[in-house]
């Protein structure tokens, strides 16, 4: 069995140096993470050797060296690179994710690039996966690709990590496919981001966009269960914790300590990018100076940026920026042996970096919006018995777990300065005390818990699916369901109505019988071995307007009336006088809940809210119940959370107890129950083991089979009135054929005489 890691670049630099192919693996956190990572898989990886390759000899040999690395490569063209990795993962969604709206570009030909490169990796790992491989996709650039190899591997066990935040529903919204990335993210079996609020966020968005229900952090699409979680991404922690104490490191400990003197140190590492906070940092700093003349001359501030996308428009704009408002801080404040602002733009090594780490007094790390922002975690585990002060952003998703950072919002540049003040003057046994907390933490969530449990999480989810297609409805099943059906001569079928016979709609009103279901419940019920039965949470005057001229059985508001086939109504329970002070309560709800309402029955009250919006209505919901409890234990009535309605009747009656009615009047040797609620599970739990109990839609633990479709219900219920027809044919034949003989062997005898 194999890991299939699959991501826009791989873990390896191709380059191209005097015509020879020079190969360097990547030392970055994934790479490092998922190398160490133990497991029984055999680890493979997919994606862009960062090379636009034109020639096929080169593309070849490329794909021979990459391949003894089990590393499998994904060539794209030039334009395909420009549309679909510049264009729509880098200046349509990066910008959308980390709340900078404005920067957004929408350009048709990045997204067909973006649909059409997905689909190059979708064939690619069509080609190289087998059935009981795993697939891991990673990050944004890939957002379509699980949805694309669930439609051609509906049971490969697919998961997918978000590193970068995902946008509030307000800002997804604006997104013109949105739609199409959400159902390509819910391929996946397993869908995790770095906090909460970006799987909130997520789970939201999925909700109003799709309409589709969570029940916390899952939900169902036909035979399959989607996780959604929350894993933060960690380092290794011990490589950096280690690295003072490395031979190669401390000299340059020492030389960066003599440059800098007895000057405080605050350090700030960042990529070139407009999320980083960059030109605060520098107003912040700049108003820190201005405030507390104390420091001049007594602070340096490093600042690393690291090149990236210089060549793009805004990403050069921001540089022309940063590079003018460093030099106006330097020329306002700089002397003859002190400049405040120690500017480079460039990467260092390693080492290089480490060390600065460990002599910085400060690390300034304020992006207005990141995923996690690992630079915070490294500055933190570098620090070895050595003071430091840790200046946060609250916007990063690593200011979860590092509560002991100083956090400030990275938009208010006098926070950052009160914040360096702060830093500056904390007590040496304070800054010890708040990075011993941090590094507790740190030390234990490290990239190899995180990518350990994500793998455990998926296996968890990809059983639990296994689990539930083996409850499926299949061919096979099916026909072992009517042989039994055809061999059988006194039939019970129950069938829940909304949601199992017709689809949930919207509107109650609109769930009406079709003449396909009418015909399909006269078919059966002209089978007199057969008792149909409609058991539904509907009222008796709606069933009877419906159902009444059929000759089938009723049962209405869950067991509280009954009406056995083209007989009289029988009431379980008198009409019900509503406590005021319940209805009160419920008709608030309706009023605070937009296109929600009140349905009041003889025995039951429903509160329906499926016309509301997805998001209020659920909350709306959960606010009623816990409203409902202390009114509903004094009343002796019982709350009953359905799909998309909650309902309050007597707990004296219920679909349980009307199957235990029906059962108590006949013996059965074949019993047939359909249902698509909760309600229905106490129909199910009230028959037999032998019964043929099916849920319709999500999975019961209480039903021996899964029809994942309403759709699919007519169709099967076809096939058995068919049956029961055939059957009945063939023994009309035979018993008709037995009356022949009979009569001519009568005949025989009375011509004898």
């Amino acid at each position: 069995m194999k890991l299939f890691i699959v991501s826009n670049r791989l873990p390896v630099k191709v380059a191209e140096k005097e015509g020879q192919l020079l190969f360097t693996r990547s030392e970055g956190g994934l790479a490092t993470g998922l190398d160490s990572l133990q497991t029984q898989y055999e680890k493979h990886w997919i994606g862009w050797p960062g090379l636009n390759v034109e020639k096929s000899e080169d593309r070849q040999r490329i794909r021979e060296e990459l391949e003894k690395l089990d590393f499998h490569p994904v060539f794209l063209t030039g334009e395909q690179i420009e549309n679909y990795y510049e264009g729509y993962s880098n200046s349509t969604i990066w910008p959308l994710c980390h709340y900078f709206f404005s920067f957004t570009q929408y350009r048709q030909d990045f997204w067909e690039t973006y649909r059409e490169v997905n689909r190059i990796f979708c064939e690619e790992v069509r080609h190289l996966v087998g059935p009981d491989d795993i697939v891991w996709v990673q990050d944004y650039q890939l957002m379509l690709l699980p949805g694309m190899l669930r439609e051609i591997m509906p049971t490969l066990c697919i998961g997918y990590f978000h590193h970068i935040p995902f946008p509030s529903y307000e800002l997804f919204r604006i997104l013109p496919e949105r739609a199409e990335i959400l159902q390509g993210l819910l391929g996946a079996d397993l869908i995790a981001f770095h906090t909460h609020d970006y799987m909130h966020h997520f789970i939201s968005s999925v909700k109003r966009v799709l309409h589709m229900d969570f029940k916390l952090d899952e939900a169902q699409i036909g035979n399959r269960y989607i996780w959604v979680d929350a894993l933060p991404m960690g380092i290794d922690y011990e490589k950096f914790h280690r690295i003072s104490s490395s031979i190669d490191v401390k000299p340059l400990i020492a030389r960066t300590r003599a440059h800098f003197g007895n000057r405080k140190l605050v350090l700030s590492v960042d990529r070139l990018d407009y999320s980083k906070g960059i030109l605060h940092r520098l107003h912040g700093f700049d108003s820190f100076l201005k405030q507390h003349p104390e420091y001049l001359s007594k602070v340096t501030l490093v600042m690393v940026i690291v090149p990236s996308r210089d060549q793009v428009g805004s990403y050069a704009d921001l540089k022309t920026r940063i590079d003018e408002e460093i030099s106006a801080i330097n020329g306002r404040y700089s002397t003859m042996d002190w400049t405040p602002i120690c500017y480079f733009y460039h990467s260092f090594s390693f080492e290089e970096l480490t060390a600065m780490y460990y002599v910085a007094d400060v690390a300034l790390v304020t992006p207005l919006r990141d995923g996690m922002n690992l630079v915070a975690k490294e500055y933190v585990a570098v620090k070895n018995g050595n003071p430091g002060v840790l200046i946060l952003s609250e916007m990063a998703g690593a200011s979860v777990e590092l509560a002991d950072a100083l956090q400030i919002n990275p938009n208010d540049t006098e926070q950052i300065a009160a914040a360096l003040d702060r830093a500056l003057e904390m007590p040496i046994e304070e800054q010890l005390q708040r990075m011993q907390r941090m590094q507790a933490t740190i030390a234990e969530q490290t990239v190899n818990k995180w990518a350990a449990d994500f793998m455990a999480e998926l296996d968890g989810v990809c059983r639990k699916n296994s689990s539930v297609r083996r409850r499926k409805l299949t061919p096979d099943a099916a026909e072992q369901i009517l042989h039994t059906y055809r061999n059988t001569r006194q039939r019970l079928l129950i069938f829940d109505y909304d949601g199992t016979l017709v689809p949930i709609c919207r509107k109650l009103e609109e769930a009406t019988p079709t003449r396909a279901l009418y015909k399909v419940l006269c078919d059966l019920a002209a089978d007199r071995n057969n008792n149909v039965v409609i058991s539904s949470g509907r009222d008796p005057a709606t069933l009877e307007r419906w159902f009444g001229k059929l000759p089938v059985s009723l049962a209405a508001e869950h067991g509280a009336f009954y009406k056995e086939a083209k007989g009289e109504w029988h009431q379980n329970l008198h009409h019900v006088s509503w406590d005021p002070e319940l209805l009160d309560l419920i008709n608030l709800f309706v009023e605070r809940t937009p296109h929600s309402r009140l349905e009041q029955k003889q025995t039951a009250l429903a509160w329906h809210y499926r016309e509301a919006d997805d998001w209020l209505g659920t909350l709306r919901a959960q606010q009623l119940v816990n409203a409902l409890i202390p009114i509903c234990m004094r009343l002796n009535l019982q709350i009953m959370p359905g799909n998309k309605v909650v309902e309050i009747k007597s707990p004296e009656f219920s679909k349980g107890s009307e199957t235990r009615r029906l059962l108590r009047r006949e013996r059965y040797d074949f019993i047939l129950a359909m249902g698509d609620d909760t309600t229905d599970n106490d129909m199910f739990q009230a028959l037999p083991k032998a019964a043929v109990t099916i849920k319709v839609g999500a999975v019961s633990e209480y039903a021996r089979y899964s029809l994942w479709r309403q759709s699919d219900v007519l169709p099967f219920l076809e096939t058995l009135a068919a049956s029961g027809n055939s059957t009945n044919s063939v023994r009309e034949t035979v018993a008709h054929g037995i009356r022949t003989v009979w009569e001519h062997f009568r005949n025989l005898l009375i011509n004898k005489r």
